[in-house]
């Protein structure tokens, strides 16, 4: 049985919980719902598996905050005996417009502080990442004020529709491969 790690970055405590840095638990949280799954407390992170036509997917939701994400990701792929190219990594986007998808096989942190440690504990730049757009809509300075906000109501009112399509994005990274995934939901 094929086995993946989907890793859902976001920061853990209830002021977190609706901010935009925390898409990457919002995802995983949806899925979970629709595939009525829990999460269980284990080490450095919050776990869930779901098994979809023939694969496993280890759904996790460091617990390690953000900027040392990466320590959570290396320990459950040794666990796991996960390969690099079967692990998905989930985070916010300033750079794309809101609720946008962008799926790549490799490339930098940009300026991402979750993803810098991702790359420092791998030693690659070389690993999946799933990209969901939160735009850029802040004034110089508010950056951090912006992305540890919670969604305007805007945003609100389209998020369902877009975490849907996320879950969708995941199940087919499992089954079709990445680069067919990749031709199906990038820019939708």
């Amino acid at each position: 049985m094929k086995k993946f790690l989907i890793v859902g970055l976001g920061n853990i405590g209830e002021k977190y919980a609706n901010t935009r840095h925390n898409i990457g638990f919002k995802i995983l949280d949806k899925l979970a719902q629709k595939e009525d799954l829990t999460f269980e407390t284990q080490k450095l992170g919050d776990i869930s598996t779901y098994k979809f036509k023939g694969r496993t997917f280890i759904l996790l939701k460091p617990s390690t905050y953000m900027n040392l994400s990466g320590k959570a990701v290396l320990y459950w792929m040794t666990k796991e005996k996960i390969p690099t190219e079967n692990l998905l990594i989930i985070t916010d986007d300033l750079n794309l417009s809101f609720g946008n998808i962008r799926l790549k096989t490799k490339g930098s942190a940009g300026g991402h502080n979750g993803l810098k440690d991702i790359q420092d504990k791998l030693q690659t730049t070389n690993y999946n990442r799933f990209r969901f757009g939160i735009s850029d809509e802040f004034t110089q300075g508010r950056q951090v004020d912006y992305v540890l906000g919670e969604w305007t109501d805007e945003e609100h009112s389209k998020l369902t529709e877009r975490l849907d399509k996320s879950v969708e994005l995941i199940k087919s990274f499992g089954t079709a491969g990445i680069n067919n995934t990749m031709n199906s939901f990038n820019g939708k």
